[in-house]
């Protein structure tokens, strides 16, 4: 195949104006090609003029001679990056492989499996993606909480309950995250999440997506246990034995910790278990809203008679004392959720559909921490740092979601109004004063990077934007170790995906998940 980049075209183009222009490059007399796209993007250097760009495959006869005759550093020859299953071991695995969590790490290493013969039971302390929705929805209507199914717990982790953003930074020379995109897709989400530059499935077709995958594993012999909680394990000679679910005794050689890193008492049960951890470094913040038009035009420039997606964006800094400040999760036309998920605490997230019309923008502007605050430095004091914030913020809303606005937050004083816009969120919100959440380096260098991020996007520190507490689960607060052949100290224990520490969003904690399985695979062989 050959690879073209950077093919610049006007932003309201055809499909026709884009197979001309390949075969303009070309330098091709016939039509006789198919081509591929393999990355879209809008280009918005020279607004209000905008393009996007493409790179894409083209196959065609004589290939190399083309490529040699044209000189032209844009067109090269190419091969598809395909993802290959691993050869299984020569160890039989007499048991079922246990996997606790059923996020997206937990639900790509039962899919591995399976591939490869394998059956594994997958335990999950939430419910299913039907009676979850209703649990939360009912949350965000009434502030019950269902503390086992909620946005945090249940089928498809958290990321059920998001933007769905697909996009990673993690180096992948095998191929795992096209054949993530290629499985999403092949389980109901959109097409162009294979070549959008920051592809997205939005809650609504995500839930749909995470159910088709699960019935055909099922189908493939696994095992699904919905509204069972993984509370004890035993270790006999340094290696896992069994699980115990609900009260369900399940021997297994093979444990993968695919935990949320909302699961709490599970970290401690596993702290006191024996198996290594340490605190990890993580950030906190509010969720910020603005006009979404307003971030629109920051992006795009005025005056625009074509329709064009919800813009996102990314900001970023560092101030003196060492301290970053950057968004996070930006949710375009988007939502402020309720995703509390323990009795007496608050925290927030963000949520778009799949179209993402929201009137708003929202993001998680966050500052970082470290075992500096967190006045420990134990394994579990990044959970207890977290607790003790989410007990604040939910002590200011009586559970429902504090908020402020930016101009009142940095005057100290309580908000009574909403400004030019009003807040978009899911659950009920009360006016509060957000101050004294965080310590007074935090606060200030979240006042000092609204202020910066307006030289980035105007507007971004305009005194109605809506603040939003309390963001507090960014990333883990801890890191489960593990050897090179991804086990704990606990032999036959294998962490897994976001909780565990080794990734921060749906795709990465996928790929985690398809790691720990290929390390599984290359082990054993089903019986």
């Amino acid at each position: 195949m050959i690879r073209i980049n950077q093919i610049k075209l006007p932003i309201d183009h055809t499909q026709g104006q884009l197979k001309n222009k390949i075969k303009k490059i070309l330098k091709l007399r016939s039509d006789v090609f198919s081509y591929k796209i393999l990355k879209k993007s809008i280009d918005a250097r020279k607004k209000p003029e905008l393009f996007y760009i493409y790179s894409v495959s083209v196959e065609i006869d004589n290939e190399t001679h083309l490529v040699g005759r044209l000189h032209n550093p844009s067109v090269m020859l190419y091969k598809e990056n395909r993802y290959s299953l691993p050869e299984n071991g020569e160890n039989f695995l007499n048991s079922r492989p246990v996997i606790v969590g059923a996020g997206p790490a937990g639900l790509f290493c039962a899919y591995i499996l399976s591939l490869k013969g394998f059956a594994p039971i997958v335990i999950e302390r939430g419910s299913r993606v039907d009676k979850r929705k209703r649990d939360v929805e009912n949350f965000w209507n009434t502030g019950i909480l269902v503390p086992d199914s909620n946005v945090q717990f249940g089928e498809g982790g958290a990321g059920t309950f998001s933007d769905g953003k697909l996009n990673t930074s993690v180096k992948d020379p095998g191929g795992r995250n096209n054949f993530v995109l290629e499985t999403f897709v092949k389980f109901g989400a959109k097409s162009d999440i294979l070549y959008d530059n920051k592809p997205h499935i939005g809650t609504d077709i995500l839930a749909d997506v995470i159910v088709n995958m699960r019935k055909e594993l099922e189908n493939n012999g696994t095992t699904f246990m919905f509204d069972t909680l993984a509370d004890g394990f035993e270790i006999s000679d340094g290696r896992i034995c069994s699980v115990n679910a609900s009260g369900q005794k399940i021997n297994t050689d093979v444990c993968v910790l695919a935990l949320g890193h909302s699961s709490r008492d599970t970290f401690y049960k596993l702290h006191d278990l024996g198996i290594d951890m340490q605190s990890k470094n993580f950030a906190v913040g509010f969720r910020v809203e603005h006009p979404q038009e307003m971030i629109n035009e920051a992006m795009y420039g005025k005056n625009h008679d074509i329709k064009l997606p919800a813009s996102p964006y990314k900001v970023t800094s560092n101030f003196p004392g060492g301290r970053g400040v950057y968004s996070f999760c930006m949710c375009p036309g988007g939502y402020v959720v309720n995703s509390s998920s323990g009795e007496g605490k608050t925290v927030v997230n963000g949520m778009s559909y799949s179209g993402r019309n929201g009137k708003n923008a929202n993001s998680a502007i966050i500052v970082s921490v470290t075992d500096k605050d967190f006045g420990a430095d134990d394994a579990l004091a990044g959970i207890r740092f977290q607790e003790k914030l989410e007990r604040k913020n939910y002590e200011l809303g009586n559970g429902k979601i504090p908020q402020q606005l930016f101009g009142d937050f940095c005057q100290n004083t309580i908000s009574t109004s909403f400004g030019n816009f009003n807040t978009q969120t899911k659950g009920k919100t009360v006016f509060a004063k957000l101050n004294g959440l965080m310590n007074d380096e935090m606060e200030k260098s979240f006042i000092l990077g609204m202020q910066h991020f307006s030289h980035m996007v105007p507007g971004f520190d305009r005194k109605d934007a809506i603040l939003s507490g309390m963001e507090t689960r960014t990333s883990s607060p801890v890191r489960m170790i593990r050897n090179e052949n991804l086990e704990s100290n606990i032999r036959g224990m294998y962490p897994c995906g976001e909780g565990a520490g080794y990734a921060g969003g749906i795709t990465s904690a996928a790929i985690d998940g398809i790691k720990v399985a290929e390390a599984i695979v290359k082990k054993y062989k089903p019986d």
